[in-house]
This record gives structure tokens, C-alpha cells and sequence, in this order.
């Protein structure tokens, strides 16, 4: 079932999501819907803050044909490059404005997977800048507060006028 969005400034995309403590068929619901709700958009990825569920879960699928997407419980970065990438991120919860951020090209991250077990897996790319967005939203964070104050408050000001 695709889900609403939570619109920016709702607190929650502002609060701390819950650590999930075991991986039930709730979870898998859940998952289920944040993947059809990803595809929708269409994005790369979603985090299930983004869709009002206070909850540790993401979900990445950056792949040329959709389907690959991968499911993630509490995901939490072990390792990042040095090696640094800019892509422009964007947020369906903030619509109409983007911004160019740069992250670590590669990333280790250890979660829960579907089947419940604890999982490391290496991305990289544009699945690396996906899976730290979501680890962002899943933290409290947007991805303008990589920003400065200035470009932010630039982002935020445009934002404001696109919703009017």
C-alpha cells in the first residue's frame, strides 16, 4: 500500500526513530509498503520516518531496473571513504527543491535484514548517498542541514514559496 508523505516542518522528520527489536511480519509489512511507496515517487530509497512510522526501517533500491531494493532494520554506518561524492538530494517531504550534497562514495553498513539476522553490507555510489539519506531521516536530520545556514535558509525560503 503506498503511504503519505509527512510534510516538512512535522516534527517527526525532526525526531529520533525508535531501534527495532525484532524483525516480525509487521516489519515485513511495513517494508512492503515503503517499497511500493519508494517506487511511486519514484525514488531511491526511503526511510520510514518519511511516512510518520517512528521506526528504524529504511529501504535503498538504486538499481538500473527496479526490484532490488534492499531492507534495512536499525542501519548504522561501520565504515566511510574518504573519497567523497556530490549528487543532488531532494526529499518528497520538502517538494519542489533540491540541493547538491556531498558524501563518502562507499559506505559499510551493518542492519537487520528481512530475515531477521544482522547483515554488512558495502554500497557504493549512488546506493552508498542513498542509504546515508535514509540513516539522516532516521536520525532527525534532512538532507539541507548538510548545508550551510545561508543555503539552507535559501532552500527553505524557495520551499515556503513553491507551497503557497
Amino acid at each position: 500500500m503506498k503511504r503519505p508523505f509527512v510534510m516538512w516542518p512535522d516534527k517527526r522528520l525532526r525526531s529520533v526513530a525508535a531501534d527495532v527489536a525484532d524483525v516480525t511480519d509487521d516489519i515485513r509489512a511495513i517494508w512492503a509498503d515503503m517499497v511500493e511507496t519508494m517506487d511511486a515517487m519514484p525514488g531511491v530509497g526511503l526511510a520510514a520516518v518519511q511516512i510518520g512510522v517512528m521506526q528504524r526501517l529504511a529501504v535503498v533500491d538504486a538499481s538500473e531496473k527496479r526490484g532490488q531494493a534492499v531492507l534495512m532494520a536499525n542501519p548504522e554506518v561501520l565504515h566511510a571513504s574518504g573519497q567523497m561524492r556530490e549528487h543532488d538530494e531532494a526529499s518528497p517531504n520538502l517538494s519542489g527543491v533540491s540541493a547538491v550534497i556531498k558524501r563518502p562514495r562507499a559506505v559499510t553498513v551493518r542492519f537487520l535484514n528481512d530475515g531477521g539476522e544482522l547483515e554488512e553490507r558495502d554500497f557504493v555510489g549512488l546506493w552508498a548517498t542513498s542509504v546515508q539519506h535514509q540513516i539522516d531521516h532516521l536520525r532527525g536530520k534532512m538532507y539541507f542541514d548538510h548545508l550551510s545556514r545561508t543555503k539552507r535558509e535559501m532552500l527553505l525560503k524557495k520551499a515556503r514559496k513553491l507551497t503557497r
